[in-house]
């Protein structure tokens, strides 16, 4: 949605958006990607291989085509090279896991109402199945695959030795931290299903010898050692605010003198906290699938902060385009100074020769 509904043709404009979606999750739930892979196709020859009608086949194809996730010349149809590589399944850039989350949420979100109504999550009664949080974390790197390499490359941690990545899931930030900063050591903390796959993504890269691993309760237990930098991305809206101060507190405590905590999430602005729509709608998900979470502003998120007793907090701007959420970090200090930590980020010549972890 890219303006407010004032007239009733913006209401039913904004309504009947679900419907390019439900073709692209039709598409997914088909495995249409991954049966065209790197061959042209009629739609009679598909619709064969696929077991589906030609006519209802026909049509999703056509609208795929419109999209640009298939290519269409004349009565034939190929992949794009998004459908021929993240879409398919027989590629290695295949992003499974995240397609099968997102394409879930088509039924979650129709339960919308539930969560309204009990103020719960779904199926809030149901424990941690260990084998969904892996399929989870799996989700979480292919989600920040592409995404993290161009976090690094904007923020500089020249001088730090140490980064604990607090709720870290798979490592793919922590790894793309080691990748651009040799000297830096890092330790990934998050639930033991969660941090078995860290482990198997860092055994395929380089810079993995420089990760460890540390399995914790966030909000129980405390973090033992100490660090130069902590990077708390992506886990803020998963708590309530009491829940969060008290992991600030915990944070603090294993930071170095003048060590950093950088907060990455989806922030609140302006003075209604209204915007932007993304953060905005996020706070859906998180009634949805949590017990207690939601989007915060980046106002209310400092005045924690400064609870807890950190210092000199700030925001700190991505790249537009190079972000992972709207102006979505948040960075403090502990007391004390450290002069090998500059606060500066890279500039944008240096930041130029990021490396890409794929």
């Amino acid at each position: 949605m890219s303006r407010r509904i004032v007239t009733f043709d913006d209401l039913r404009n904004a309504i009947t958006a679900y419907r390019l979606p439900r073709v692209l999750i039709a598409s997914l739930e088909l495995n249409i990607f991954t049966a065209i892979g790197t061959d042209i196709w009629t739609i009679s020859g598909l619709a064969r291989a696929m077991k589906v009608s030609e006519r209802g086949l026909a049509i999703l194809c056509r609208n795929l085509a419109m999209a640009g996730l298939l290519k269409k010349k004349g009565e034939a149809y190929r992949n794009s090279r998004l459908g021929a590589t993240a879409l398919n399944a027989q590629h290695p850039a295949y992003r499974g896991d995240y397609l099968r989350l997102i394409t879930s949420h088509w039924a979650d979100w129709g339960r919308l109402l539930e969560s309204v109504k009990t103020g719960l999550p779904l199926d809030h009664d149901e424990p941690d199945d260990p084998d969904y949080r892996r399929r989870f974390t799996w989700a979480m790197h292919h989600r920040t695959l592409e995404t993290a390499p161009k976090i690094a490359a904007q923020i500089n941690l020249r001088g730090a030795r140490t980064l604990l990545d607090l709720g870290g899931g798979p490592g793919t930030y922590a790894m793309a931290f080691l990748a651009k900063n040799p000297r830096l050591r890092a330790t990934v903390c998050d639930r033991p299903a969660a941090l078995a796959v860290a482990e198997e993504i860092a055994a395929t890269h380089k810079a993995g010898s420089r990760l460890s691993y540390l399995p914790l309760d966030l909000l129980t237990e405390v973090i033992p050692g100490t660090y130069d930098v902590i990077w708390y991305s992506n886990v803020l809206h998963i708590y309530s605010p009491k829940e969060n101060q008290s992991v600030f507190r915990r944070a603090l405590a294993a930071l170095n003198p003048g060590g950093r905590l950088l907060i990455q999430d989806a922030f609140l602005y302006g003075r209604e906290g209204l915007c932007p729509e993304e953060a905005s709608l996020f706070a859906v998900s998180m009634l949805l699938f949590t017990e207690r979470g939601n989007t915060y502003s980046a106002a209310e998120t400092k005045a924690w902060l400064t609870d807890a007793g950190f210092e000199r907090i700030k925001v700190v701007r991505m790249k537009k385009g190079m972000e992972d959420w709207e102006d979505g970090i948040l960075e403090a200090r502990s007391s004390g100074t450290n002069a090998k930590m500059p606060v500066r980020r890279i500039s944008a010549a240096k930041s130029s020769g990021a490396r890409s972890l794929r």
